[in-house]
């Protein structure tokens, strides 16, 4: 999700460390790089988050914000391959922009090294996108537009998965995720799509 511009000090610092971690991973840099980067001593960031770990926890409730704001915007009174498409473009065009990862794809892969609080919050990202994507599959089953093995909500999972993994791999390879041709052409039978996924 793109990121706002920073008015203080304290969004500054949240800003550069979103893209530090969205690039690096919340492991591949330090509060010495993020003060150099924001041109800050490194007592002033610990004046603001006392520790790495809450850094951490704001940029991920911060960026879910955002990024759930965005989601929650598409129309809801378009058919759901509507709201489908507009989701996969959302995620295409602001996920990995600039080489940057989704902040949740990427901490999710360091999981291991992250705090209770930090898994959490991103736990909780996860889930409001996977239970976006039932409510709208769901729909789309009955509207007799969209097919997917088990319960929408096994979908959705699958769905936000895929989406995850293409933008990752579309950052090895440097080319575009493609994200409405996986999903179309690995769990959603759709009115059009068929023919183009395969």
């Amino acid at each position: 999700m793109d990121t706002p511009t920073p008015t203080t000090t304290r969004e500054l610092l949240l800003a550069h460390a979103e893209k530090l971690i969205r690039t690096r991973g919340c492991n591949g840099f330090s509060y010495r790089d993020l003060a150099e980067h924001v041109g800050v001593k490194t007592s002033s960031i610990h004046y603001y988050f006392p520790g790495k770990d809450d850094l951490l926890y704001e940029a991920v409730e911060a960026y879910s914000a955002r990024a759930l704001a965005g989601v929650r915007g598409i129309d809801t009174t378009q058919s759901a391959q509507a709201q489908l498409d507009e989701y996969l473009s959302l995620m295409e065009s602001r996920a990995c922009g600039s080489g940057e990862l989704c902040l949740g794809g990427m901490l999710a892969a360091e999981v291991n090294s992250l705090p209770e609080r930090v898994r959490g919050a991103l736990q909780g990202f996860f889930r409001a996108h996977e239970a976006w994507l039932a409510r709208v599959l769901a729909e789309g089953a009955a509207q007799g537009t969209m097919k997917f093995s088990g319960t929408p909500e096994a979908a959705g999972r699958a769905v936000f998965a895929t989406v995850q993994g293409c933008i990752l791999v579309s950052r090895l390879f440097q080319q575009p995720a493609a994200l409405c041709e996986a999903i179309g052409a690995l769990y959603v039978q759709c009115e059009g799509k068929a023919d183009k996924a395969g």
